[in-house]
């Protein structure tokens, strides 16, 4: 998610070619229908790289890669020099001729596509390909930039299936002034995110991935192989993705004693301060540190380089099972208040979220959130601004590492299927406001941050779509499911996507059938209610009348969403009592419902309420008994 100060929650809508299939909305019947599916999907089940109960299907693949790469920096100068040598394995069927590389930093070059303006300090020349090689030999590389963020290279020999490539890249940029995702942070604080070339996303499904990136919609990624060095000055401190692995060869050896005990440390470890920093007492003494770090099976490597930053770190117990701990850093101006708490955060966040909702360990080693401007998750890293509401700063920092699932673990396209993604942390960010502040202010939240209520008439489905379709409105539908289905086979259902799919690349059927598949039940109904239609959330009660000692209230479904709601019963003593209904009374029939209230007393009102399940139209949702 990105967010910060004046653009919190920004929403975003690129247009896509393929809104046409989805613009006969699904009738509200459709209880029996099975769900749209476009003919790429259609054509993966013919494949067999598919299943229609939601596995990955016999014939499954998906490509990766081994990146070596080493990167340079010496802020205050704002040029980054790197150079790479990449393994490309063609696990496909397929025989490609054309490879594409994704270039994302060259969204701040100008006149690159982009979801917003571009003030003159978010603008540079972009990334400039110094040398091109594939399988040791100079090969040509189109220089023109016409694709902005891609760029296809045609292979002098095709890649054939089952085959590998060795790719070899030198290339440099200059950083932005002004920081988002990356960038300068601030003269000496640099983060580098999306830094190097990479070979985009061939799936089973669309091909390539050739989506430019508009720095509002988010990203697609293989899991591949890293082996990345960080060349930084002396003082320099860089925290990122992946192992450490030489931490005695760039920090003094009381700070890697700081470092080490962190590990298993149940509170927070001040392991660096700015003062100690300046003090040179933190760094191996040298002109430049290389700071050598790996991971496999990760979808990207991002790092932040600060001379002047605190360094803050704890650990938890992720995986019940085995004992496993990950850690939880941060890094930080000593003047943010909030980030002298962040690290604990982050440690609450990862052991609430591996052991509660989704409640799958933690899968990576740490997370760590560093002071910035983006409000946006990485693979172990965040980068997050500082807010004076300490309780928001928690907020933020739980939504963002919640990011870890969906779309790191899981794969997921962002680009094109952004409630995957956005939904789900969303979800998790709900369910740990209540544990963390309670139902009632956590639901209200909610209703003010995620419940926007704009982009609410078109389907989720609709791909390339980001704002309320992203965020407030699939994690209604994700929590409904769960009020549906109960929280032991909700979870159940969860646990078994989360198994089938984690490090591979699942589509929205595969999360509905696998749900299917699961509960043993045919919930098309509620998906195509939910994420197919053009349905939107408005109750009504359309009348209350006597059933011998009881009532009988009618529910009127007129914005068609199969939402969950509270009946407040008030009773002519004074006493009240709510009346829990889950989107089950809308399955036979998605326009109207019945519900019986057992007799004893005279009611006096009947309120709706739905709670994060914000009505389009309050003006019909009370019934008072006529005097």
């Amino acid at each position: 998610m990105r967010h910060g100060s004046t653009r919190w929650l920004r929403l975003a809508t690129l247009a896509a070619t393929s809104l046409a299939l989805l613009a006969s909305a699904v009738p509200r019947d459709a209880a029996a229908q099975g769900l749209y599916a476009p003919h790429a999907v259609k054509q993966a089940y013919a494949h067999g790289t598919r299943s229609r109960d939601g596995r990955p299907g016999p014939r499954y693949w998906q490509n990766h890669a081994r990146y070596a790469i080493t990167v340079a920096t010496t802020p205050p100068d704002r040029t980054i020099t790197g150079s790479e040598q990449i393994v490309y394995f063609n696990n496909s069927p397929d025989t490609l001729r054309t490879l594409v590389f994704r270039l994302l930093v060259n969204i701040h070059k100008p006149g690159a596509p982009r979801a917003g303006g571009a003030p003159t300090d978010y603008l540079t020349s972009g990334v400039h390909i110094d040398s091109f090689g594939v399988n040791g030999q100079a090969a040509p590389w189109d220089s023109s930039g016409r694709y902005f963020t891609w760029q296809p290279v045609r292979l002098a020999a095709p890649l054939m299936p089952h085959d590998s490539v060795h790719l070899s890249l030198n290339w440099h940029y200059d950083m932005s002034r002004q920081s988002g995702r990356e960038g300068a942070i601030d003269s000496t604080t640099f983060f580098l995110a999306y830094f190097y070339p990479r070979v985009a996303v061939y799936d089973d499904v669309n091909g390539w991935d050739t989506h430019n990136f508009d720095d509002a919609l988010e990203f697609y990624s293989d899991f591949n192989d890293y082996d990345v060095t960080v060349k930084v000055p002396a003082n320099y401190v860089v925290w990122g993705t992946g192992t450490l692995t030489n931490a005695p060869d760039v920090l003094q050896p009381a700070v890697v004693q700081r470092l080490r005990a962190a590990e298993t440390a149940d509170t927070t470890i001040v392991v660096a301060t700015a003062a100690q920093v300046a003090a040179q007492a933190v760094t191996v003494q040298q002109p430049a540190n290389a700071w050598h770090f790996t991971a496999t099976n990760v979808p990207d490597m991002t790092y932040a380089v600060s001379n002047h930053y605190d360094w803050d770190a704890t650990s938890v117990v992720v995986d019940a099972a085995t004992g496993r701990r990950a850690g939880a850093q941060a890094a930080y101006n000593d003047t943010a208040a909030d980030f002298h708490h962040m690290a604990g955060y982050a440690r609450h966040a990862l052991g609430w979220l591996s052991h509660n909702w989704p409640g799958v360990p933690y899968p990576y080693e740490k997370t760590t959130v560093v002071e910035g401007f983006a409000g946006m998750e990485y693979p172990m890293m965040v980068n997050d601004e500082s807010y004076a509401d300490t309780v928001f700063s928690r907020f933020v920092a739980e939504h963002e590492i919640a990011h870890t699932w969906f779309p790191f673990y899981m794969g997921i396209n962002e680009t094109r299927h952004g409630f995957m993604d956005e939904g789900w942390a969303t979800t998790f960010e709900y369910l740990i406001s209540v544990a963390d502040i309670g139902r009632e202010q956590a639901t209200k939240n909610f209703q003010q941050f995620r419940a926007s209520g704009q982009l609410n008439e078109l389907p989720i489905v609709t791909p390339y779509v980001s704002g309320d379709n992203a965020y407030g409105k699939p994690a209604q539908g994700y929590l409904a499911m769960k009020d549906l289905l109960g929280d032991a086979l909700f979870g159940k259902a969860l646990h078994a996507y989360i198994d089938r799919w984690h490090g591979k690349h699942p589509i929205p059927w595969d999360f509905f059938y696998t749900f299917n598949d699961v509960t043993g039940r045919n919930l098309d109904w509620f998906w195509n209610n939910w994420y197919f239609s053009t349905d939107y959330i408005d109750l009504g009660i359309a009348s209350v009348t006597r059933a011998g000692s009881g009532y009988r209230v009618v529910l009127d479904n007129i914005g068609g969403m199969t939402a969950p709601v509270d009946l407040t019963l008030t009773y002519a003593d004074g006493s009240t009592r709510t009346l829990h209904q889950s989107p089950a009374i809308w399955q036979a029939n998605q326009q109207r419902a019945t519900v019986v209230v057992p007799g004893g007393k005279a009611l006096r009102s009947v309120a709706l309420d739905g709670g994060i399940w914000v009505d389009a139209d309050t003006t019909n949702n009370t019934w008072t008994a006529p005097k």
